[in-house]
């Protein structure tokens, strides 16, 4: 997928030697939430002009999170960035939580407003916003779109790892494939209580979403019939996590699957609730309109102390 970049954008070097390696400053956020104990952390590197592919996915397996995001250049009096983003083992089209993160990171140094991110998925704007001392990010994704799953090749072997049966999920809510960015499997299972004892294999998960695409399997329970928010649960064995505990592109692509069921009728807020059950509870609000094809996902971001040398 092509790179959409303004030719204004330019790339400078960092001097110096902080962060996790020599050179290379690394700043560390935890995104969706306003706790450091929760939400996801991402690294974000603010200058990585001077860093080739094979350099940021080092760092980014140096890091450990399921994402660090490397701006590569920028035109600071536009706000524009371009912006790639590397899981510990490959390179991500789009991740929402380490947008979230960069951009709370940028408004810190640069003021809030508008920020324009040019990605491997596309033009990314995110608005950033400042309440009570406490920095937020909305980022309006680029077109989403849904599609049914195909029950033989998709559904059926990733349920067998999830461990779960086709009895366990919401009829109300059917697989389907969607996107924001990048490519999601959508699967709403009817208990939390199944959600919340989630225990797959690893390596067949991983294979079944390599064969796939997919960045993500996005499991959902819907809290209650007559409203719109959801428990969420996000493995990602395919860039070397188990889990995420928060994941902005999920939520995106979700958005585009309620638009696409014909759920959302009127604009509307949906809440999703991710990693309470990994012990770092996260909150992501995600703005749907029936009139629009992007997808708003909202949420917090607070830094993280670096690691003890």
């Amino acid at each position: 997928m092509t790179t959409h970049q303004s030719p204004a954008l330019t790339a400078t070097a960092t001097e110096g030697d902080t962060g996790t390696a020599a050179g290379v400053e690394v700043l560390r956020y935890s995104a969706f939430t306003t706790d450091p104990a929760g939400g996801n952390p991402a690294g974000v590197v603010l200058d990585a002009a001077a860093l080739d592919d094979a350099r940021m996915l080092a760092l980014a397996a140096e890091v450990g999170y399921s994402e660090t995001a490397f701006v590569t250049a920028h035109d600071t009096a536009a706000r524009r960035y371009r912006l790639r983003y590397f899981s510990p083992l490959a390179e991500v089209a789009f991740c929402g939580h380490a947008t979230v993160a960069t951009a709370v990171a940028l408004a810190t140094r640069t003021g809030t407003g508008e920020l324009v991110f040019d990605t491997p998925a596309g033009e990314i704007r995110v608005d950033t916003t400042e309440d009570g001392g406490q920095l937020r990010a909305t980022l309006t994704s680029v077109p989403a779109r849904s599609h049914p799953a195909d029950e033989a090749t998709q559904v059926a072997p990733t349920l067998r790892a999830l461990r779960w049966s086709a009895a366990d999920l919401d009829p109300a809510l059917p697989p389907q494939v969607a996107f924001a960015g990048n490519d999601h499997l959508v699967l709403a299972v009817r208990s939390r209580e199944q959600l919340a004892a989630l225990d797959y294999d690893f390596d067949a998960l991983h294979d079944v979403m390599r064969a796939h695409g997919w960045t993500t399997v996005h499991l959902v329970h819907r809290a209650a019939a007559d409203r719109l928010d959801f428990h969420a649960r996000d493995p990602f064995p395919v860039g070397g996590v188990v889990e995420d505990p928060a994941t902005g592109a999920a939520a995106a692509a979700f958005g585009g699957y309620l638009r696409t069921l014909g759920l959302v009728t009127e604009p509307v807020r949906v809440h999703l609730c991710q990693g309470e059950d990994m012990g770092r509870p996260s909150d992501l609000y995600v703005d749907i309109r029936p009139d629009d094809d992007r997808i708003r996902v909202t949420g917090a971001a607070v830094p993280l102390p670096a690691p003890a040398a």
